[in-house]
């Protein structure tokens, strides 16, 4: 027993000798880590005050202490910010739909404004920018050196002022320069129209109308078609859209899937990572869709194509996304700003992060540059649209053929020499159109 005792004695001797020993560092790193965090405040109002009191001009507080609190943020990730009170209004009202300005989204890379993608319809599409064009002045002074909250600010204005923009474009030799006029950006988050059998939703960005928008557009040009069994199949159109709300891309996701898992977001802390799931019910029942994206599709546009193309239920044409996968949270602070921080990455269906990698088509799809039309001659369209029928002593066709064969005929060849125009005008929606004709000729026919 004494022995026992003895042997107990010293285990637990020893114990308190081991918590002591891991203990006792621990707790010392922690306050040596506190104390170098003090040191650092102290630091800075030092260097504050010094700025304060020996500037060369007169400071803003205030414009001090939001400029330390952005460079915090900003030296994150390009998508953490601080948005003062005026920033965090326009923010709110773009998501609502309806804004001021050039009705571009940009990011930052290398240290000038590279454009995500132009807004459709907005003054920076008119003008005929493009998505990868490096900003690298405005009205005549450098962007270098500028945070991306300081350069926006720069391309801000009043409605109907001018901007002059310095523009580098890969493929073009020297910088040139595009002339824009401020306007009020109103967003038509969805537009849909149909080409030949197919329905085309043009989604241009991801606020608070592009579900109702999209469900609304489509059962409308489902109606003009004359039903569904006279569509092929739908072509979701996400080209040059920046993203948005992530609850509007997985309601955008959920329209067109009846299971399964739509995104995934997961944080620092396994605890805080979220699944977010289809419900049943799909608006095009079955109907066999085309996603089309290119280097301007981000963020929320990212996570539609990643969930369709991974439950295998649209073909993802075109070229690489962006690669935008990581989700902001807006979190209000005192003052009446915010703070926008990057709190989750999110992966598609099968797990994959898009961050830095973007979705890549199941089918590449290169937009060839546009070049001016050369005008041809009379004689050369003549010639180049001869056939049989124009060659001298071709033989007649004597097969009977009804006038409704005949109407059809000429339905069905307007509806191919519509197509072989849109070639000319937008090459990756007339690819897309084909693919979806190919995968109607591949379903079973009525029994």
């Amino acid at each position: 027993m004494k022995k026992f005792l003895m042997a107990a004695t010293l285990g637990t001797a020893a114990s308190v000798l081991v918590t002591t020993q891991f203990a006792g560092p621990l707790i010392a790193q922690e306050a040596e880590k506190k104390s170098t965090v003090y040191e650092q405040l102290d630091l800075f109002g030092d260097i504050f005050e010094r700025i304060r009191a020996q500037y060369v001009e007169d400071v803003d507080e205030g414009e001090l202490i939001e400029a330390a609190i952005n460079g915090m943020l900003t030296s994150l990730d390009p998508h953490s910010s601080y948005l003062p009170p005026k920033d965090f209004d326009d923010m709110r009202t773009q998501t609502s739909g309806e804004f001021g300005g050039l009705g571009i989204e940009v990011t930052q890379e290398d240290g000038y404004v590279k454009v995500v993608s132009p807004m459709d319809g907005t003054p920076a599409d008119e003008a005929g920018m493009e998505s990868g064009d490096f900003i690298t002045t405005v009205d005549g002074t450098s962007l270098l050196g500028l945070t991306l909250e300081e350069a926006v600010e720069m391309m801000r204005g009043p409605v109907g002022s001018e901007i002059i923009l310095t523009v580098v474009r890969e493929g073009v030799d020297e910088p040139f320069e595009v002339s824009i006029v401020r306007d009020t950006i109103k967003l038509t988050a969805v537009r849909t129209r149909l080409e030949g059998d197919s329905v085309v939703l043009r989604v241009t960005t991801f606020n608070r109308q592009t579900f109702p928008n999209l469900k609304e557009g489509l059962a409308k040009q489902i109606e003009e078609a004359g039903g569904e069994d006279k569509i092929n199949g739908i072509v979701l159109d996400l080209r040059n859209n920046p993203g948005g709300l992530l609850t509007q891309a997985i309601a955008v996701s959920d329209a067109f899937l009846d299971k399964g898992e739509i995104v995934s977001t997961r944080g620092r802390n396994p605890r805080d990572s979220e699944r977010y799931n289809a419900t049943e019910g799909d608006l095009s029942n079955g109907k066999p869709i085309v996603v089309l994206i290119n280097g301007g599709s981000a963020s929320a546009s990212e996570i539609v194509a990643g969930a369709l193309q991974d439950h295998r239920r649209a073909v993802v044409v075109g070229e690489k996304s962006f690669g935008k996968g990581s989700v902001q949270t807006v979190v209000p602070v005192r003052g009446d700003g915010a703070m926008r921080l990057t709190t989750s990455r999110y992966y598609t269906p099968s797990g994959r992060s898009i961050q830095a990698l973007g979705v890549s088509p199941d089918i590449i799809v290169v937009q060839p540059p546009r070049k001016p039309e050369e005008e041809a001659t009379e004689e050369e369209a003549k010639r180049n649209s001869r056939s049989e029928a124009d060659l001298r002593g071709s033989l007649t066709n004597n097969d009977k053929i009804s006038e409704d064969d005949l109407k059809l005929l000429e339905a069905e060849q307007k509806k191919a020499e519509e197509v072989a125009k849109l070639r000319e005008e937008d090459y990756q929606l007339a690819y897309a159109l084909d693919v979806l004709k190919g995968l109607s000729a591949l379903a079973p026919a009525d029994k």
